[in-house]
């Protein structure tokens, strides 16, 4: 894969001391953000009685964002009611974060389930919600390998915190 310079992301590649969201072999990746308390450091948007919001470390686009329960569980089935109407909320509000904030032109929002579903991370579900813009596909993922993230992840942990501590 070609690198593409990006001198900001230094500040940004810093600022994680420890980066034991990308090590697999640390156990689930869910389960150690929600124990660690420093949410900012994780990327942890906002933590609800039974799920929590947090940013894709590798975002398909600027505002990536998922919604996992705090229960370690890789079965849809075994959800709560409660779980489930947590969940669903949560992503609502995320939805609404991310029209409030970005104005996207329209949404992914899904759950990919074991790996032969597509789940990166199959130990523990979550839901995905993506905005996506007219024309924010281009030539560069498929050219150069390449995925360009427009905004800073710092600024927009930030702003969808905020956001979520004013609205919930």
């Amino acid at each position: 894969m070609e690198r593409l310079y990006s001198p900001w992301r230094s500040k940004y590649i810093k600022s994680f001391k420890v980066h034991s969201l990308d090590k697999k072999d640390e156990g689930c990746i869910f389960c150690a953000a929600l124990e660690n308390k420093n949410d900012e450091e994780r990327l942890l948007v906002y933590r609800g009685k039974l799920a929590f919001v947090i940013m894709n470390l590798y975002p398909y686009n600027s505002g990536h964002m998922m919604v996992v329960p705090n229960r370690h569980t890789s079965e849809f089935q075994s959800l709560s009611s409660d779980e489930l109407a947590e969940c669903t909320s949560l992503l609502q509000t995320s939805q609404k974060a991310l029209e409030e904030l970005s104005h996207p032109h329209g949404y992914n929002i899904g759950m990919n389930l074991g790996k032969a579903g597509g789940a990166g991370i199959d130990d523990h579900l979550h839901w995905h919600i993506v905005p996506r813009w007219n024309g924010d596909t281009n030539f560069m993922p498929t050219i150069a390998d390449v995925k360009m993230v427009s905004e800073d992840m710092e600024r927009q942990w930030e702003k969808l915190h905020e956001y979520f501590k004013k609205n919930l």
